[in-house]
């Protein structure tokens, strides 16, 4: 009797997609994050990196409304 491959006998390969979204310009929040950002990256702390991201990304929240 033959075994039928499942799903979970397969190996799943997913790609890591990291968005680095830029800095606002003359920001120096978004500055420091950036700056956060690539400690992390060095580090090897993706978490942080996925963090920084997500507050580049929102900050500041008045330009993201404008460029609507």
């Amino acid at each position: 009797m033959t075994q039928q491959a499942t799903a979970d006998d397969q190996a799943l390969d997913l790609p890591l997609l990291l968005d680095q979204p830029e800095p606002a310009v003359r920001c120096d929040i978004c500055t420091a994050l950036a700056r956060q950002r690539t400690e992390a990256e060095s580090a090897g702390d993706w978490s942080k990196v996925s963090d920084c991201n997500v507050e580049i990304r929102d900050h500041p929240p008045r330009q993201r409304l404008q460029s609507r």
